[in-house]
């Protein structure tokens, strides 16, 4: 089975001057059947690019495209399939024999 993948924006920070988002909190869930993984974080902005989105006029799929772009897509979705292939076949177990 395939590793799917989903990107959501947990929250955005902006300036209150001009509604320029200098934040984005982002949250990646993977799922492999009953094996999952996650992570969670933060991508910050400044105002360097030429093209500016108002405020109201974002979506989520831009912004989502704003921390793939920021982040490497598939590093962090290699980074989620290694902890789900860990989970697989994990190095170490604990427990008792009796």
């Amino acid at each position: 089975m395939a590793v799917e993948y989903t990107w959501t924006i947990a929250q955005l920070e902006r300036n209150t001057a001009d509604d320029f988002v200098v934040t984005v909190h982002y949250r990646v869930n993977a799922v492999d059947g009953d094996y999952t993984a996650s992570t969670y974080g933060t991508v910050g902005y400044t105002q360097e690019s030429e093209t500016f989105i108002p405020f109201a006029d974002l979506t989520e799929a831009t912004v989502v495209g704003w921390v793939k772009e920021s982040l490497g897509e598939e590093t962090v979705q290699e980074a989620l399939a290694l902890q789900i292939e860990a989970q697989k076949a994990p190095a170490s177990v604990s427990g008792m024999p009796w």
